[in-house]
């Protein structure tokens, strides 16, 4: 397993090299440039003279990438352009928004997508069958930014003053401020780096509310999660759900299936037990892609609803050409693909023994 883990860690080098290679080159290649782009009307030729050289960014590509690639191996992700914060808070104060609404995306995706496979590979050609790849197929259909204001509009507006109203935007209402976990608990933190990681944690507003026993800030962060979530989470859910039927109606006609039944195991045994298992090989890969795209931010979905995750921020430096956010979520992003790659091929070899790492 460490010989593995050492390998693939070690292959991943030249993939995120590569991955910044391109990506920085591309970010230049855009029409444009990043004083103009920020300044507009304001931006005359001596002041964008000045901006210019004064990042850098009239030395050679090389110069700059080889400048940039020191900084990134020192752990320094530099400052953006645009805002002039170092990206490393950016990142601590955007990403846990992300997180926080990937996994519970994901999370609802395979609470329903999964059983809802199962159900139509069991009753495959019946009407439960029929009514469910019916939804499916829907739900993939269906554009990420028109199901999220419709969902704004019925639990948010059509629902008001109800049990199921639903608010439409942000993380927490107005007037609940969490307290972070490691002040509550009086922790006494002098490190700088451990008072960042402590702070990172503390944002994510779900785990910070458990950790600091405040049971209505985690149901209101939660309300307001949910929206977003569902919206987000519809398309994965609808592949997780077809692929389970698939993957399923595969391993239901197999003949050590066919043997489960005449030992008289019961259907429960058969179906979750037997078949399941060997069912979820192709889906560890969809959920892992998925999961990873979501972190990759979702932009529609955190603009609709307000959030301010990797995916706005992103966006915005895009057009602001702000190349140093844009490297920089680049890298962060790829290595949490790199990281769920490894996390799937581990997981092949607990869901099917005939998988060796070796």
């Amino acid at each position: 397993m460490f010989t593995y883990l050492l390998r693939r860690i070690l292959s991943s080098i030249p993939v995120l090299f590569g991955i910044l290679a391109v990506t920085f080159i591309l970010a230049r290649l855009i029409p444009g440039d990043p004083c103009r782009a920020m300044l507009g009307e304001k931006a005359t030729q001596t002041v964008c003279d000045t901006f210019i050289h004064q990042h850098g960014l009239d030395k050679p590509i090389l110069v700059q990438f080889g400048i940039y690639i020191g900084e990134i191996a020192r752990g320094d992700f530099g400052v953006s352009l645009r805002l002039g914060i170092p990206v490393t808070e950016l990142l601590l104060e955007r990403l846990p928004t992300t997180l926080e609404l990937s996994f519970a995306a994901m999370g609802f995706s395979i609470l329903v997508g999964i059983p809802l496979g199962i159900i139509s590979a069991v009753r495959q050609n019946s009407l439960v069958d029929i009514g469910t790849m019916l939804v499916a197929n829907i739900g993939i259909s269906m554009p990420v930014f028109w199901l999220g204001l419709m969902l704004e509009y019925v639990f948010a507006l059509l629902l008001k003053g109800t049990p199921f109203q639903l608010p439409p935007s942000g993380r927490l209402s107005a007037g609940l401020s969490p307290v972070p976990f490691y002040v509550v608990w009086g922790w006494q933190v002098t490190s700088k780096g451990l008072i960042g990681i402590l702070d990172f944690v503390s944002r994510l507003n779900l785990l910070n509310a458990i950790l600091t026993g405040r049971p209505d800030i985690f149901w209101d962060a939660l309300k307001h999660l949910i929206l977003p979530a569902v919206t987000v989470g519809t398309i994965p859910l609808a592949l997780i759900a077809r692929m389970t039927r698939a993957s399923m109606l595969d391993v239901l006609g197999t003949e050590y299936m066919r043997t489960a039944r005449a030992k008289g195991l019961t259907r429960y045994m058969q179906v979750m037990k037997h078949g399941l298992r060997n069912a979820l090989l192709p889906l560890v890969t969809i959920i892992g892609l998925s999961l990873g795209t979501f972190l990759g931010g979702a932009v529609l979905t955190e603009t609709i609803f307000g959030l301010s995750g990797l995916g706005r921020i992103l966006y915005d430096s895009i057009t602001a050409r702000d190349y140093i956010v844009v490297q920089s979520f680049t890298v962060v992003i790829a290595v949490f693909f790199v990281v769920l790659n490894l996390i799937v091929d581990i997981l092949y070899t607990y869901l099917d023994p005939r998988v060796r790492l070796e």
